[in-house]
């Protein structure tokens, strides 16, 4: 089991604009078959996890039914609607019960940390996030919620291209050391 924070980003390094926009990501070509797509990523997902501003994203902007069949944690202080069907479970406070609960429910596959960027960086100080894969639109926004505000040692496990997108693949070391004398 894996724990992975898939996500895209401007080349900036933003996840979305300062008002939580991620209409510069939406514009962009990509192909929904090519190299790490996420049609392709989602199906090794059993379980997944994000923040409020995420999951509110997704209820704003989702037209249809709730787009995942997993259980899904929503890390919040507010009470929050549930769309019906979905299988959505509220979580406060320390990351790491949240995560065995969500390896449990994920029946031996991998756990999808959606985002946001802090929410993750909680789970990687936590020793609990494993890879990192990272689609780079060709945009820079000057401002917004950061990638990942941590400092992280990373290994390249993967590269590719898919249209407009650079797409990376990362596993994750543990923390940055810190920089000698």
């Amino acid at each position: 089991m894996t724990t992975h924070f898939y996500t895209a980003s401007s080349l900036d390094g933003f996840l979305a604009t300062p008002d939580h926009s991620l209409h510069w990501l939406l514009e962009q070509d990509i192909d929904e078959h090519g190299p790490m797509h996420y049609s392709a990523f989602v199906e090794g997902i059993g379980a997944l996890a994000m923040g409020a501003s995420t999951y509110e994203w997704v209820l704003a902007h989702d037209d249809g039914p709730w787009p995942y069949s997993q259980p899904t944690w929503v890390f919040t202080h507010r009470a929050l609607p549930v769309p019906a069907g979905a299988d959505v479970r509220f979580a406060s406070g320390a990351v790491a019960p949240v995560h065995e609960a969500m390896t449990a429910a994920a029946h031996g596959k991998d756990v999808w940390l959606v985002g946001g960027g802090e929410l993750v960086g909680q789970f990687a100080d936590a020793g609990l996030l494993d890879q990192i894969w990272v689609q780079f639109a060709p945009v820079t926004l000057g401002a917004g919620a950061p990638l990942l505000p941590r400092a992280l040692d990373l290994e390249v496990i993967e590269t590719a291209r898919n249209r407009s997108f650079l797409c990376g693949r990362y596993r994750v070391r543990g923390p940055l050391p810190p920089a000698g004398p």
